[in-house]
């Protein structure tokens, strides 16, 4: 069954086009092929050993960055299929938005942005685009993976004037205060939609959240009562897992809701006009306000919970360790890097870290500082 996209959908027979002019693909329209370039590239396989929360060698059924994008991709291609959006578009968005993330999650970032403060900062995001922009290397004519202007917006979620202005076209929506596609706008929703969820998941199954806590979050406890009434025999696991499946199935219906109505009453005739609307992807108010709670009981409980905290302090160390040693000597680093150090020392040794899986970050301290490594 084809679907007909709304007005204000992004048509990639009318997208913006690349940095680089490329022949048509042939079979697949230009969004697909930016998505399966993303699905491809280096970055996203490296996203397998990338931390969510829990660091890779925790165990094998924690989140990891992989699994969470292709969870957002899937609520996002969900979403964008009855909002009648481009499916495409949206799930390469989903799938590339965390491909600039350092490993340790955001400890690794902050201690990379800590070290890179005089030099420029660092922030995921902006790398996200600087690896499908610059740094992955697959293609004989150009660097990255050149991909559309649609995507290229949607990967941007953040940025500063100074960073806006470097950019170029792609980063001037920050400084017009307009707005992405209403694909990027619902990627940059469905992340939300995915790790508020399946971060309740993980932490209860690692033991450091539990039933009797998420009862006090409004959003888990009606759902979970729900879910105890239709299934009282099923076992704390079977709960858990339906009542995730219940809060995923509320907030998407909701965000559906909304934005429709939000769509309607805004009546853009193209995507042009969504650019100079007001954010038309979003929940409705009373949503939104548990979706805020569950999020700050997760801060408070989980994300500061002494044994998530002792982790992200030792990955902040090995970090910053690594950047130092780097910093001062740049012979240290592999060839390729090093090369690229010649030009730009420091942020070439934040995309070598960056780039960096948990694993590999653990591995490369231990052969730098260990006496018994080589």
């Amino acid at each position: 069954m084809v679907r007909s996209l709304a007005p204000w959908a992004a048509d990639p027979g009318r997208s913006r086009g690349r940095v680089h002019g490329e022949p048509g693909p042939e079979g697949r329209d230009d969004f697909q092929r930016d998505r399966d370039r993303i699905v491809h590239c280096g970055a996203f396989r490296r996203l397998e050993y990338k931390t969510q929360v829990f660091v890779n060698h925790e165990g094998d059924l924690f989140r990891t960055r992989l699994t969470h994008s292709i969870e957002v991709a899937q609520i996002a291609r969900s979403i964008a299929r009855r909002l009648r959006l481009n499916e495409d578009l949206t799930e390469a968005i989903s799938l590339a938005h965390d491909l600039g993330h350092t490993p340790f999650g955001h400890a690794g970032q902050d201690a990379l942005n800590r070290c890179m403060q005089p030099h420029g900062g660092f922030e995921h995001n902006l790398q996200s685009l600087r690896v499908v922009d610059a740094l992955e290397h697959r293609y004989g004519a150009f660097d990255g993976l050149n991909l559309c202007f649609e995507t290229r917006e949607g990967v941007l979620k953040h940025c500063s004037p100074a960073n806006a202005t470097a950019l170029g076209d792609v980063g001037r929506r920050f400084l017009d205060r307009t707005r992405p596609s209403l694909e990027a706008q619902l990627a940059n929703v469905a992340d939300e939609i995915a790790y508020v969820n399946h971060d309740v998941d993980d932490g209860l199954r690692s033991g450091l959240l539990t039933v009797p806590q998420l009862l006090s979050v409004d959003l888990f406890a009606r759902h979970h009562r729900a879910v105890v009434h239709a299934h009282p025999h099923a076992g704390e696991r079977r709960q858990v897992a339906e009542t995730i499946r219940s809060m995923i199935n509320t907030l998407v219906l909701d965000l559906v809701g909304a934005s429709e109505a939000l769509i309607s009453a805004a009546a853009p005739a193209s995507i042009d006009d969504v650019r100079i609307a007001p954010p038309l992807i979003a929940f409705s108010p009373a949503v939104e306000a548990e979706k805020r709670a569950l999020k700050q009981f997760l801060f408070e409980n989980l994300y500061r919970h002494y044994r998530v905290v002792r982790m992200t302090s030792k990955a902040a160390r090995i970090v910053t360790e690594l950047f130092d040693a780097f910093a001062a000597d740049p012979r240290l680093l592999p060839t390729e890097h090093r090369r690229l150090a010649d030009r730009d020392r420091f942020r070439a040794i934040a995309d070598y870290i960056a780039g960096m899986t948990d694993r590999y970050a653990i591995r490369e301290h231990r052969r730098l500082f260990a006496v018994d490594e080589s």
